[in-house]
């Protein structure tokens, strides 16, 4: 009998917004599950129409958590309680379609992310309902790809214990995340990579003529307009140094019209560059990925360029602007042996052209370093969904 799997990832695309990353975790997850003959798949989505146009499944409303923490934890213990009793809550919740559909389901998929964090408790408590339904309904939980924290309360951290423990297993794609998950108490702990490491895993090119950029308007305590003059000076020493076209994807960007998110700090930093720069505008995630895999060299304050270009051998400058941002980051370039971290302290200190012209001289170490890790984290990395798999009852046709 065809398996039947709920898999919630931080996706939809909301008032023509696409986040590329968080998209491209959750179609990783999906076409892993597909390619080991799970293909009834319903997602949890923002905006279930268009999430299930783009991936072809059916989709559901997340259920939703407003208000204060006090409100959250109430409405926590009604949607749990709404399992055996459907009238605790209104006719209308959307939790009681999560409810019937994972009743439905042979089981429940977190797919990867970085959402388990005090940052955004509304992504912990949502996850910690399903994981209670799914027990609730004797449905098998797996979460994957996880970073968990930095920053996480005890509350949060109550929640995440819970969760993660109730689950039949736990991948968790940085050092960090499992050092801090064994803090917590846990052990049953798998450590991956991210889910999307391998979304397009085609064969690069033997050379490349840009240096891909994806830089996010957050930049923690700094001045942004200080920010912008010192990325616009890094990237013209790229240019100068490498001889490499400066290309631009927003991974939190607009699908058409006028610029907002990453390509609004995008055009600032183009205005001030001495350098020509051309912008690829964002439309899914293999498309951002195979930019990132194809490039001579990559600079992101964004997570998933990098996690995108690093298997691939491509020398990469992560910029971290906060502790969060910096766990993430340096795991990323850590998984395929890179180190190229520039903080933003030492971006607007200037330090960046040393880096550059580093991984520059190193790009032919830095690719064949890369070659030599990427079968066995690929393969590891499939070994791991068919441990999924398997949770489910499937096997690999």
């Amino acid at each position: 009998m065809p398996q039947r799997i709920v898999v919630i990832g931080d996706i939809g695309v909301v008032d023509g917004m696409i986040h590329i990353g968080d998209e491209a975790m959750f179609e990783a997850a999906v076409n892993a599950l597909r390619e080991r003959g799970i293909t009834d798949i319903t997602g949890i989505s923002t905006t279930p129409a268009e999430s299930a146009e783009r991936y072809n499944i059916s989709a559901i409303r997340t259920i939703g958590w407003p208000g204060s923490r006090a409100d959250r934890e109430e409405r926590l213990a009604r949607v749990v309680a709404a399992v055996s009793t459907p009238s605790t809550l209104d006719a209308d919740d959307p939790a009681h379609e999560v409810i019937a559909a994972i009743r439905d389901s042979d089981g429940l998929a977190i797919a990867g992310g970085g959402n388990m964090s005090t940052l955004w408790p509304h992504h912990i408590f949502e996850r910690t309902a399903l994981g209670r339904i799914a027990v609730a309904l004797d449905k098998p939980v797996v979460v994957s790809g996880q970073t968990i924290g930095p920053e996480l309360d005890d509350a949060d951290s109550a929640l995440v214990r819970n969760l993660l423990g109730s689950a039949e297993v736990v991948g968790l794609r940085e050092p960090s995340s499992f050092a801090l998950c064994g803090r917590l108490g846990l052990t049953d702990l798998t450590q991956t990579i991210d889910d999307a490491s391998f979304l397009v895993s085609d064969d690069v090119p033997a050379s490349s003529t840009y240096c891909l950029v994806s830089v996010a308007s957050h930049v923690g305590d700094a001045s942004r307009a200080e920010v912008v003059v010192a990325l616009a000076a890094l990237l013209d020493t790229v240019a100068t140094e490498t001889g490499l076209e400066i290309v631009f994807f927003a991974h939190f960007g607009p699908l058409d019209g006028p610029s907002r998110g990453d390509a609004v700090m995008h055009d600032a930093v183009i205005a001030a560059m001495a350098s020509p720069a051309r912008i690829v505008p964002p439309v899914d995630s293999v498309t951002g990925a195979s930019l990132a895999r194809k490039a001579a060299m990559v600079v992101s304050s964004r997570y998933h360029p990098v996690v995108f270009a690093v298997p691939a051998g491509v020398p990469t400058i992560g910029i971290p602007v906060d502790g969060y941002t910096g766990v993430k980051l340096s795991g990323a370039l850590g998984n395929f042996g890179q180190d190229g971290l520039l903080g933003v302290d030492e971006l607007l200190a200037g330090r960046g052209a040393a880096l550059v012209a580093r991984l520059w001289a190193d790009r032919d170490v830095i690719r064949s370093g890369a070659a030599a890790l990427a079968p066995s984290a690929h393969a590891a990395s499939s070994a791991w969904w068919d441990r999924i798999a398997a949770i489910f009852g499937a096997t690999r046709p």
